[in-house]
């Protein structure tokens, strides 16, 4: 079985911070999203993954991921170019897929639970197709199955006005290759483009069984940066411990604490964990961090107030007011300025941004 790894899509919901880089990489606990992924692909036994890159983003992934050696998979690259839908994206895949089944994952998905029941689910049947779903509050915002008692799908309706269920699909597929076919035959949407929906659909419609399984957990899509932030809590809580950097004597820290061994706490400052700080970074005395946040590499942080909060990486905090429920790009540089200005600021601030505060 192998992966199909989706990491296009231009991320126009994480703006400004995509508009230097892919939303894929965007670090949640100080890890990339992408990441998280291909370590769901081979807990699952798959090591063979495609990954398929859009017009944006293109270098940057590739160099992230190299030969996949470096996470114990073997990676090939497959150009999209222009997003014109899941199926077709698939469809790009077709070379690399050959007449093996596959998983395709949306690269900006995380899962509390990773994939292996969904694949071992598929596999233990004579199914063209498996999809994961989720219970959602909401069930008009997305694609929803209609399942029978044993779990097969009987039915899938893409933001149904009244919906036969509340399972949506959350972007992870197993697939044999007879989804190849219907995808060549594929009209566009009203969207103008060509949807996995319709492609199951189309499995459906040729009376092949589709398997489905229900995830247990959480489940993010990365796509906004309040995604991003409940992310990064989400994983910061199942964190665990490991405080190989340097904490001063007279600092004070509790909680849980991923702690890079060249990033240090210096004397005077407060840490409340879960937090996750990177690689040569320093929180100066004067400096309080509270939970739920990840401080990327080369940062320093000093008589600042900063929680809930990501700061992607080479940024400076010298801001004597409270940061809160924030994403930072990377190479921000955020001062006091002279005015004095309410508490609690929430900010979403791109790559070489300088701010007084």
């Amino acid at each position: 079985m192998k992966g199909v790894l989706l990491s296009g899509g231009e991320g126009t919901r994480l703006r400004p911070i995509t508009h230097t880089g892919p939303k894929q990489l965007v670090p949640v606990a100080n890890k990339p999203v992408l990441q998280y992924a291909v370590e769901d692909l081979k807990e699952a036994g798959i090591t063979e993954i495609g990954v398929v890159l859009g017009n944006k983003g293109r270098e940057e992934v590739q160099e992230f991921l190299g030969d996949g050696s470096c996470f114990g998979v073997d990676v090939t690259y497959i150009v999209q170019g222009e997003p014109l839908g899941l199926a077709h994206a698939a469809g790009c895949a077709q070379e690399f897929v050959g007449e093996d089944d596959f998983v395709m994952y949306l690269g900006d998905n995380i899962l509390n639970s990773g994939i292996t029941d969904l694949v071992e689910s598929f596999r233990s049947g004579n199914y063209a197709a498996g999809i994961a779903l989720q219970e959602v509050d909401n069930p008009t915002a997305f694609g929803i199955a209609n399942v029978d008692d044993e779990g097969q799908v009987i039915q899938l309706v893409e933001k149904p006005d009244d919906p036969p269920s509340s399972l949506a699909l959350i972007g992870i597929y197993a697939f044999s290759p007879k989804v190849f076919d219907v995808i060549e035959n594929l009209e566009p949407s009203w969207r103008g483009e060509l949807e996995i929906t319709d492609a199951i659909q189309g499995l459906l419609d040729r009376g092949n069984a589709i398997d489905s399984h229900v995830v247990k957990g959480w489940w993010k899509d990365t796509g906004r940066p309040q995604d991003i932030l409940d992310a990064n809590r989400l994983v910061l809580q199942r964190h665990p411990r490991s405080t190989e950097g340097t904490v001063e004597d007279g600092a004070d820290v509790t909680g849980h604490l991923d702690l890079h061994e060249t990033a240090t706490i210096e004397a005077g400052a407060v840490v409340r964990g879960p937090v996750s700080i990177d690689a040569e970074t320093t929180i100066r005395s004067g400096t309080y961090i509270g939970p739920y946040t990840s401080i990327g590499p080369d940062c320093t942080v000093c008589n600042a107030h900063v929680e809930n909060t990501v700061l992607i990486g080479d940024t400076t905090v010298t801001s004597n007011g409270k940061i809160v429920d924030s994403l930072i790009g990377r190479g921000t540089t955020i001062g006091s300025a002279d005015d004095l200005l309410p508490e609690g600021r929430r900010l979403i601030v791109g790559e070489n941004s300088n701010l007084k505060l």
